[in-house]
């Protein structure tokens, strides 16, 4: 019965394109803090009373809305992990609730930094049983997900949460990362993001390098914000000055709401996770300045929920993606833990 339901609502809005009628408009975007999405523990590690009791708070400087966003996005981390298994999904939203292994590991790293490290362990442990050669995502009971080519960066990503939380045999290390996907997921190549992700020699990273700065790929011009993960989660010294330059140019064109992932992206659309970094990044590299107008651009970027889609509109700042991501309120983590330490 349910099929025929689903032909008969397919062949209804296939007559609609048709013949010129007005489709429906999409499901609004939901935007509040999740609940738990697996289940609600009453002690031990994820449980509400243990991770109040254990978070670390920001500095003594940190603003009122800051303090908010910190404890909704440890809140929202916690809400979208099993805490049995440790899978941590991107967003509870059909083709979000999946584990990819570079957001979850960023999870885990700002968990760890947050002050919850049996949480933080718990994540990587699940990491740190795929085979990510198997796919870009998995599914929460651990079994990869089909259609999409494993990612470029998922096993540096995966390695660096091993040694953060100290996991103890850690079991990858960066591997191949050529000619690969990388986060933006739209293209296959030899990608800055990857390189990095990967600890390729400085000598290679260079080859990235444009006279205005870091690039997404080499031998063409659009800057990559993946250039600050060289001075924040992977640090690379002798990148340090260039991935500065880079930042420094890509925020000078930030709207009130963030920044695009690198140049010419989806025009009109902003990425909360990649303001996020670059804030951290500025912070890193002594431009505070700059980090601090990229924070205001991402707390700018909050829905009234204070939840922080993956995109959003550059004019209005409305929700254009899932709500809330778990990779953006890792980020917003980790460049609120570094600029209010």
């Amino acid at each position: 019965m349910r099929r025929s339901i689903v032909a008969v609502g397919a062949a209804v809005l296939v007559a609609a394109s048709v013949s010129g009628a007005t489709e429906q408009p999409p499901e609004p975007i939901r935007t509040a803090i999740p609940r738990q999405h697996f289940r609600t523990v009453q002690t031990g590690p994820f449980s509400p009373t243990s991770v109040r009791a254990r978070l670390r708070t920001l500095g003594a400087g940190a603003p009122a809305w800051a303090r908010r966003l910190y404890d909704r996005s440890v809140r929202i981390l916690i809400a979208l992990t099993d805490p049995r298994s440790g899978a941590m999904i991107a967003g509870e939203r059909d083709g979000w609730d999946y584990v990819w292994p570079r957001d979850a590991a960023a999870g885990a790293i700002a968990l760890h930094a947050a002050g919850l490290q049996p949480e933080a362990r718990r994540v990587t442990g699940f990491l740190a049983a795929r085979d990510l050669d198997d796919g870009a995502r998995f599914y929460a009971d651990g079994e990869a997900v089909a259609g999409r080519p494993e990612a470029g960066d998922a096993e540096g990503w995966v390695a660096e949460a091993e040694r953060t939380t100290g996991l103890a045999g850690a079991l990858h290390e960066p591997a191949e990362w050529r000619d690969r996907q990388d986060y933006g997921e739209n293209l296959t190549g030899d990608l800055l993001g990857n390189a990095i992700a990967a600890g390729v020699p400085a000598s290679e990273i260079a080859d990235f390098l444009s006279p205005r700065g870091f690039v997404r790929e080499a031998g063409t011009n659009q800057l990559d914000s993946a250039a600050a993960w060289a001075v924040t989660v992977l640090p690379r010294p002798g990148l340090r000055e260039a991935a500065r330059r880079t930042l420094l140019d890509l925020t000078r064109e930030s709207t009130r709401f963030g920044i695009p992932p690198m140049e010419g992206w989806t025009p009109g659309e902003v990425w909360t996770a990649p303001t996020a970094w670059s804030a951290w990044a500025l912070v890193e590299v002594g431009n505070q300045r700059a980090a601090d107008r990229m924070l205001a651009e991402l707390h700018r970027a909050e829905t009234p929920n204070g939840t922080l889609p993956e995109r959003v509109d550059a004019i209005t700042g409305a929700p254009t993606s899932t709500t809330p991501l778990a990779w953006s309120h890792a980020f917003a983590i980790l460049a609120l833990r570094a600029r209010y330490p």
